[in-house]
């Protein structure tokens, strides 16, 4: 079995990220800009934005993070936005989630420019991706694509099967895989025979939020899986894959922590030098 390392393979993207800021640098004399607004003080936000922010630094992006109280009103994030859109430094502009109650998600996401939506939430973005158009792509799905393809360059023709339906991940992963020429089945917890769905996929991607949900008996031999989830439990944080006796069953696993979560952040660096690259054209 292939033990997917999410952290070495986000270290290569970020070497390889690393030498094209320098020569975008030295090609229109400045570097990309990531600003990330921060609401609140929810820890995990804190840690995610934390690791974004040293990433960022590391590959040599400008980096800016905007820190709000929990209080602030939704008018003055919408004005900080439109100051963002309109200013050239910035090439990517992120608005941690979760967000405060009285702050509409919807309304946040559309106020960014679809050209510096780092995210790829924006509804001009997902429809340029369902449309197999240019698009930013979200960060997660785009991770997991990345390291599917290092397992297995050729998808073409290859059974996938998708587990969760979410924005963020399960629909914009079912395109990437779609682009690829693979044959898609999107379930969920609603779905019937989740397992013997499952037991036809080359390739399966779990994001459901249900620890361990995935058994080894719901895995083919020698299928890729990609685990999404990241559940507390009692014994630690786990994923949506059983993972020892599924690492018996499957040729290539991610582990959790350590698989797709380092990717996400990469893919959110490789987001801003895109979006960058489109805006000097």
């Amino acid at each position: 079995m292939i033990l997917i390392d999410g952290k070495k393979a986000a270290a290569e993207l970020r070497g390889e990220l690393k030498l094209e800021v320098s020569e975008l640098k030295e090609k229109f004399n400045k570097v990309p800009g990531l600003t990330v607004i921060l609401i609140g003080d929810l820890t995990p936000s804190q840690i995610y934005v934390r690791n974004k922010e040293k990433s960022a630094n590391e590959v040599g992006l400008k980096s800016e993070v905007i820190k709000y109280p929990d209080s602030v009103d939704e008018k003055t994030v919408l004005e900080k936005i439109a100051e963002l859109n309109r200013d050239s430094s910035v090439s990517g502009i992120l608005v941690q989630l979760p967000l405060p109650k009285h702050i509409d998600k919807q309304k946040v996401i559309e106020a960014i420019v679809p050209g510096k939506d780092v995210d790829g939430f924006h509804p001009m973005n997902v429809g340029n991706l369902s449309s197999g158009y240019e698009s930013s792509v979200p960060c997660t799905p785009l991770g997991c694509y990345l390291l599917i393809k290092k397992i297995e360059p050729n998808l073409s023709g290859k059974k996938a099967v998708v587990i969760g339906r979410s924005n963020l991940n399960g629909k914009p992963m079912t395109q990437l895989l779609l682009k690829e020429n693979c044959t898609v089945t999107i379930t969920h917890s609603k779905t019937k025979d989740l397992k013997g769905e499952c037991l036809k996929g080359d390739i399966i991607v779990a994001a459901v939020g249900i620890p361990e949900l995935v058994k080894a008996d719901w895995i083919k031999k020698d299928a890729i899986v990609i685990d999404v989830g990241i559940n507390k439990t009692e014994k630690g944080i786990v994923g949506d894959v059983a993972f020892e006796e599924v690492s018996k069953v499957a040729k290539a696993l991610t582990p959790v922590p350590g698989g797709v979560g380092p990717m996400t952040i990469a893919c959110l660096l490789k987001n801003t030098i895109e979006c960058f690259k489109r805006s000097q054209k």
